[in-house]
């Protein structure tokens, strides 16, 4: 037997897609000659954050984060790890089997507090079962004050309802937090997954690394930025916000910070800065 491809592999953005050298997805079976192929299975995380690495090893680099109740399709499992692809951003990377289940409903709620406390019975005196960060989808009934999660324990309606309503509300919860490659919760975020969870309070999709998000949106002569606007250095992102200032989590203060956007360009030798806009 002789396979015939249609165009090279390295089309399929290997951040996004399973397109080989061991796993191929179903979809791709017409593009690219495999000896197995995978249909990957939706499950879902069933803990707060559960780390993204690039191999299934605990010691592996951490390349992004699930948030509890997000979607993972996985392809293969090795070594106690699931290879998977979020849902919400496409994103492939290996998690800890053991923080993931298979999906009940859909998810009916989101926390837009920074931290939410699931208590254990519907009252705020009750012993706190664990926290949930800001992003985490949950599915439950409203009662009064709480809502009922499916999976058992309560969360304060006001850590459910009180969404923000922009980017730059969403924004604000994350500042000061600690700077964490892969992160995207308050309780650690890198770059690229600040700006992602900003806008997707907005009901906009980005991609997960800076080099994929700068080829979405609307670009936008520097000249004309304005706050919303996402500026993109090499290897760097983040939001413009009144007074062009620039809120971003770096490296440079290993915390998410609002600073003058002539400070962070002034401190690059090639800052080459490129602009987006998302409406």
């Amino acid at each position: 037997m002789s396979w015939v491809l249609k165009g090279p592999a390295q089309r399929f953005e290997p951040r996004e897609w399973f397109a080989g050298p061991d796993v191929v997805e179903r979809a791709l079976a017409d593009e690219i000659g495999a000896m197995r192929y995978v249909e990957p299975r939706t499950l879902v995380c069933v803990v707060p954050r559960a780390t993204i690495r690039r191999d299934a090893d605990a010691g592996a680099e951490a390349v992004s984060e699930l948030l509890f109740g997000e979607a993972f399709e996985i392809a293969d499992v090795k070594d106690g790890f699931a290879l998977g692809r979020c849902l919400h951003d496409r994103y492939i990377g290996w998690v800890n089997f053991d923080a993931l289940a298979l999906p009940g409903a859909a998810p009916t709620h989101r926390i837009t507090a920074r931290r939410a406390p699931v208590f254990g019975t519907a009252s705020i005196k009750a012993a706190v079962m664990m926290e949930l960060p800001f992003g985490a989808a949950v599915d439950g009934t409203m009662d009064g004050n709480f809502l009922a999660l499916a999976g058992g324990g309560f969360v304060h309606r006001r850590h459910v309802e009180a969404a923000p309503k922009d980017r730059f509300a969403a924004a604000a919860l994350f500042m000061g937090a600690p700077y964490l490659w892969g992160g995207r919760s308050p309780d650690g975020v890198d770059c690229s997954g600040l700006v992602q969870q900003a806008l997707a309070a907005e009901g906009i999709a980005l991609r997960r690394d800076t080099d994929l998000q700068r080829h979405q949106g609307e670009a936008v002569k520097f000249e004309a930025r304005q706050p919303g606007d996402l500026v993109f250095v090499p290897g760097h992102v983040g939001m413009l916000v009144d007074g062009d200032q620039l809120l971003h989590a770096n490296a440079h203060w290993m915390a998410v910070v609002a600073e003058p956007l002539t400070d962070v360009l002034g401190r690059l030798e090639k800052p080459e800065p490129v602009v987006r806009r998302f409406v």
